[in-house]
């Protein structure tokens, strides 16, 4: 007979947010539970992963239709918190994006002062894969030897030294966001820039102005490609947001560079997609 699977190993359960970009699937394999951030689109709340998908911010981005979005709030932190330890959890560790992009974890903070059992907030200084990612490596991480300190330093590490290289059409919906962060200084020259973008201690920041798209996705594979090669072992992953054609052969060049059987690709979530605008594509390397 089959050893069944322990729904939490060494006692920890592992939360993290929509925004990491797991599907249902991973995250149900790894035992990863996933809070969902809201996206207002006109004078609709939608969920992200829920009712609220990259399609339909594309489209409103495009209609010039206002789209916003708003971080989960301490109660429904806490209403997860409290399920895991009737669950059976013995710790938590609550693996988020950015606090700089975002007050998620300062909710997830807020709500785990009173949890029944003990939880350990981890602020990435990444969003999407990155944190994702890091969310993985955490969830496989757990075991009876491991504690939960350790599966928190590993997610935080993860994070650290993780590389996101991100191209966007125009900085506009960054702007419209208040994402940019220290890329505001493109912002002038947009017009006549293709942005190449990285996530530099919490924040997206200029990493290289580029003036055609074919030399900014050209580059982009170059860094991510020396990024891969550094490390012994690594995840990656790329994104896109209505720019199908484009991320899938930038993946296989990926794959074939680094010798990987295949590159994932997949939309991104509808929170990351309403700040960055139709036609952004990034990469995420890992090491683990």
């Amino acid at each position: 007979m089959a050893k069944r699977r322990t729904r939490f190993p060494g006692g920890v359960a592992i939360v993290t947010d929509s925004t990491a970009s797991l599907s249902p699937r991973d995250a149900a394999d790894e035992g990863i539970e996933v809070i969902g951030l809201s996206v207002i689109v006109g004078a609709d709340t939608l969920i992200e992963g829920v009712d609220a998908d990259a399609e339909v911010i594309a489209t409103a981005l495009r209609e010039f239709v206002p789209v916003s979005t708003s971080r989960p709030n301490p109660q429904e932190f806490a209403e997860v918190y409290r399920r895991l330890a009737d669950e059976g959890a013995k710790e938590i560790v609550s693996i988020h994006l950015s606090s700089r992009m975002s007050g998620t974890v300062d909710s997830a903070i807020f709500a785990a002062r009173a949890a029944a059992v003990p939880v350990t907030v981890v602020d990435s200084r990444q969003v999407g894969l990155a944190t994702g990612f890091a969310a993985g490596i955490a969830a496989r991480a757990r075991g009876s030897k491991v504690k939960a300190a350790k599966v928190a330093e590993l997610a935080r590490t993860a994070g650290e030294n993780s590389t996101v290289l991100i191209y966007v059409d125009t900085l506009e919906y960054l702007r419209r966001g208040g994402r940019v962060g220290s890329a505001a200084a493109l912002i002038g020259s947009a017009l006549s820039v293709k942005p190449l973008l990285t996530i530099a201690d919490g924040l997206v920041v200029p990493l290289e102005k580029v003036r055609t798209t074919g030399k900014a996705l050209a580059r982009m594979e170059a860094l991510a490609v020396e990024a891969a090669e550094r490390c012994d072992d690594y995840d990656i992953g790329v994104q896109h947001l209505a720019n199908a054609a484009v991320a899938e052969q930038l993946a296989e060049r990926l794959a074939k560079r680094l010798e990987r059987e295949s590159v994932p690709v997949d939309e991104m979530g509808a929170v990351i997609g309403a700040h960055v605008g139709p036609g952004t594509v990034a990469v995420t390397v890992t090491p683990h």
